[in-house]
C-alpha cells in the first residue's frame, strides 16, 4: 500500500462545505489526512461535501457549522476537534467581504469582517498550536489574500483583516519555529495570498465581462483581470489546494512566516 507524508494526520479546514475550502480538503483527504470541514449551516452543502470526502477516504468524515463571528462558538468548535484527538493541520480559510468607501462601510459590517477573517484565525491557532508544538509537527496555513499584500478601494476591513492575518501568521512563525526537528517536521505557519480565483462567488462578474465579448469566457476573464494580474489567467481552487499540500509536507519545516502570492504577478508591479 502506498502512503504519502501526510498518512495519518488530521485538519481542520474551516469554510470548507465549497470552493477553495473544499478543493483543500479533498486534496488532504487524497493524501490520507482525515478531514474536519467547517462551513455556514447549510444541511444540503454539508452532506454535499461529506459525500465528496467520503468517496475519497475511508476515514469519518465531521463537518461543523458554528458561526466564527462569535468567539464563543470558536471556543466550541476548537473544544469538539481537539478532544475528538490531535489537530496536525489548520487551514483558516474561511472569510467574508462586503465592499463600499471607507466613509460608507457600515460599522456593523468592519465588525463582522474583522471578526470571521482575523479574531477567529487567532482563536484557532493559539488553541490548536500548543499541542503541535508538543508533538514536534503542526501547520498552520492561513488563506489571506493579495489584498494581504497589496490594497484595493472600497475594501478597508477585507484589507484590514487580510494585513493583519499576515502579520498574525509571522508571529506565530516565530513563535513556534524551535518546536520539533527535521525528522519530526517542525511547526510552521504560513499564509498563501490568492489573486484572481475561480469560483462560484467571480463566475457572475466574469459571465457579465464574457457577454461584452460575444460570450467569449477566456476574452472576459483577460478583461477582468487586466487591470490587476498581469498572467491574464485566473486561478483555480485545485491550484491553491496543492500549494497546501505541499506547506503541510514534513520536507517544508524551514518553509514558515511566508506569504506566498499565487497572483499572476499582481504583486510584482
Amino acid at each position: 500500500m502506498n502512503t504519502t507524508p501526510l498518512q495519518g494526520k488530521r485538519a481542520l479546514v474551516t469554510g470548507s462545505v465549497q470552493g477553495i475550502g473544499l478543493a483543500m480538503a479533498k486534496a488532504l483527504a487524497r493524501d490520507g489526512v482525515t478531514v474536519v470541514l467547517h462551513g455556514l449551516p447549510d444541511a444540503q452543502a454539508h452532506d454535499a461535501a461529506r459525500r465528496s470526502i467520503a468517496e475519497i477516504s475511508n476515514a469519518p468524515v465531521t463537518s461543523l457549522g458554528q458561526d466564527l463571528g462569535d468567539p464563543a462558538q470558536v471556543q466550541r468548535m476548537m473544544q469538539e476537534v481537539l478532544e475528538a484527538g490531535p489537530l496536525d493541520i489548520l487551514v483558516n480559510n474561511a472569510g467574508i467581504q462586503h465592499t463600499a468607501s471607507l466613509a460608507d462601510m457600515p460599522r456593523a459590517r468592519w465588525d463582522a469582517i474583522l471578526a470571521i477573517n482575523l479574531s477567529a484565525a487567532f482563536d484557532t491557532m493559539r488553541l490548536a498550536l500548543p499541542g503541535m508544538m508538543a508533538r514536534g509537527y503542526g501547520r498552520i496555513v492561513n488563506i489571506a489574500s493579495v489584498h494581504g499584500l497589496v490594497a484595493s478601494v472600497q475594501k478597508a476591513p477585507y484589507v484590514a483583516a487580510k494585513f493583519g492575518l499576515v502579520g498574525l501568521t509571522r508571529v506565530a512563525a516565530l513563535e513556534a519555529a524551535q518546536a520539533g526537528n527535521r525528522a519530526s517536521g517542525g511547526v510552521t505557519a504560513n499564509c498563501i495570498c490568492p489573486g484572481w480565483t475561480e469560483t462560484a462567488i467571480i463566475e457572475p462578474q466574469i459571465q457579465a465581462r464574457a457577454a461584452e465579448f460575444g460570450g467569449d469566457r477566456e476574452a472576459g476573464i483577460r478583461d477582468l483581470l487586466r487591470e490587476k494580474q498581469p498572467s491574464g489567467r485566473t486561478s483555480t481552487p485545485d491550484e491553491i489546494a496543492r500549494m497546501v499540500l505541499w506547506l503541510c509536507d514534513p520536507a517544508a519545516h524551514n518553509l514558515t512566516g511566508a506569504a506566498i502570492p499565487v497572483d499572476g504577478g499582481w504583486t510584482a508591479q
